[in-house]
Formats: structure tokens, sequence, C-alpha cells
């Protein structure tokens, strides 16, 4: 009777260690996802700070009185679509571009938000179903509360290169974002251009849109391509998927915004503008880097893999050894 109730003990031992050896896996599986998936864009982000206005003291009246609009600017987010797009591929790079589109939100509140160019990846040759697919999950991703502008500028991807876009695929990308060119907000003046319609070959389309950029130029009294009848104090743009900075003539600044996906660049980035209708400053918000994120997996998956063989005794616990070495050391 004794014998009995010993192996039931002992039984209830062993049922006892492994229930708690897989409620730690557990715990550390779910640590780990949580660490990945959403705590790692918080611990990123939350460095990044809006770039301040140096005004010269002289000016500090003026600083004053001239509210700052906090601008963030994001490009080449390439939504995959139904002909390239893997559906773990989609699930992965989708979910990073949501979580850091979200957590900047919160962590940073930007006033407006311009997205420049590329929002999807196929919508150049896109079907009407997906492509409706698509628009929902962009909606999905890049949700916003009522008091932020969300502002989108058409890319190749979206509607097709010069020689590939129509009228039909324009008009269904206007029909889902505000087809508005020019944007005002705290005396700042944003104009937004389709540069695939600049090819300057006299097609219907480039002459429509260079008749509306007259038009804005009318309105913002400028006078004579694009530089000369905007006089802008700063372009930006996307398309190449890094930051570039060119200097135009007249010492016009252009900078080329960094794509937001990982499926582009491992260490994706945003530009921050605090602006004002004299002056402006930028600075760029690093995402987290995809390789971060799979070394973190990797190096997870491996502890829980020496964990198993060790708690099975097809491993010598690397505890003892650790000990050894430690005591050796001591005793020198």
């Amino acid at each position: 009777m004794a014998t009995i109730r010993f192996g039931f003990r002992r039984l209830n031992f062993h049922l006892l260690r492994r229930s708690f050896l897989l409620l730690k896996l557990t715990a550390f599986v779910i640590a780990v996802l949580l660490f990945c998936e959403f705590l790692i864009y918080y611990l990123v982000i939350v460095w990044c700070n809006w770039p301040e206005i140096k005004t010269p003291a002289h000016d500090s009246e003026r600083e004053t009185l001239e509210p700052v609009l906090k601008a963030m600017f994001l490009a080449d987010t390439h939504l995959l679509g139904e002909v390239r797009g893997h559906w773990l591929d989609k699930l992965r790079r989708e979910w990073q571009m949501e979580r850091a589109f979200q957590t900047a939100l919160w962590l940073l509140r930007p006033e407006v938000v311009f997205i420049l160019g590329d929002i999807f990846d196929e919508g150049k040759w896109s079907s009407p179903q997906a492509w409706a697919d698509d628009v929902e999950r962009f909606q999905k991703m890049f949700r916003h509360p009522p008091h932020v502008q969300l502002k989108v500028v058409v890319g190749n991807h979206d509607i097709g290169f010069h020689y590939q876009m129509s009228t039909y695929r324009i008009k269904r990308f206007e029909k889902i974002f505000n087809p508005e060119r020019l944007f005002s907000w705290k005396g700042i003046n944003f104009v937004m251009v389709n540069s695939i319609a600049l090819e300057g070959d006299g097609c219907n389309i480039c002459s429509e849109a260079e008749a509306e950029l007259i038009e804005i130029s009318h309105k913002l009294n400028c006078s004579l391509k694009l530089l000369w009848w905007l006089r802008p104090r700063l372009v930006l743009s996307g398309h190449t998927h890094s930051a570039c900075e060119v200097l135009h003539g007249a010492g016009i600044p252009e900078l080329s915004v960094p794509s937001f996906s990982w499926r582009n660049r491992n260490n994706p980035s945003f530009i921050m503008g605090s602006m004002t209708p004299m002056d402006y400053a930028l600075a760029k918000c690093y995402l987290p880097c995809e390789d971060t994120v799979l070394i973190t997996y990797c190096g997870a998956a491996g502890f829980l893999v020496v964990r198993i063989l060790v708690h099975f005794g097809l491993l010598a616990s690397p505890s003892p050894f650790g000990w050894k070495l430690l005591r050796k050391f001591k005793t020198r």
C-alpha cells in the first residue's frame, strides 16, 4: 500500500512539474509575442520628438503668434494585392505598418498625415474586386481619429506609370481619396502633385494636371514648370524608398521620404515636420528594424528548444556547468 501511495505521489509530482513547465513556457511565448508585436513599437517610436523651429531672439514675438503645425510624412506603403501578395507576407508587413502607424498616432499626436504615393502595390492592374479589398485593408490599417487629417498622394503603383495610367484608374483612386490638390492649414499651403502626369508630352491627363497647377499658382499669387509655378519652400516626395535630398535651383530643397514598410527596407522610417507660415523643421523617426524582431524570435525559439531538451533529460543543463566555471574562476 505504501509503495502504491509513493508511486502516485511520484506520478503527481511529475505531472505537476510538467504542468509548471508548460505554464512557464506559455508565459514566455506570450511575453515574446507581446514584445515583438506590440511593445517594441512603443519602445522605439517613443524616442522620436518633434523638431523645434529655431527662431532668432529678435523674432520671439513672432514665435508666440505663429501656431506650429505638426505633420507626419510617410511613403511607399505598397499594400500587396491578390497577384503577387502571399498571405504570410501580407499578414507580416501589413501588421507592422498598422502597429507602427497606430503607435505613432498615439505617441506623437500629429495634426495631419501625408502618404506620398504607392499606397498599393498592384493598383495599376488590380480588378475592381481586388481594388475594393485593398482599399478596405488600407482603411483598417491607417484608421485615425476625426481630428487628424489624412492626405494621400497618388503614385505609379496606384495608377501605373505615365504610359500605363488611364482616366479610369485616376478616377478610381480619387473616388476613395480626396482629389484636392491644394490643402491649407494654419497659414501653410500644401500642393499635392501627380508627378506621373508631368511628362510634358501634351497627353490629355498631363494637360489637365498642368492646368490644375496653373490654377493653383494663380490662387497663391505665384508666377511661372513646377517650381516656377508654385515657388515652394520645400518639396517632399516618395518613390525611392530611401531618404535622399536634392537642392534644386533657387535653393529649393527636395527630400525623398523613406518607405514605411519592412517589405522595402529593414529599417523603415517617416518624416516629422514642425511648420509655420515662415519656417519649418524636419526630423526622421525610425521604426523597429525587422532584423531585431527576427533575431528575438530566433533567440526565443532556441531557448525553448534547449529548455525542453533539458527537461526531458536529452541535454545536460547549462546551469551546473556555468556554476562550475564561475567557482573555478573564483578559486584562481
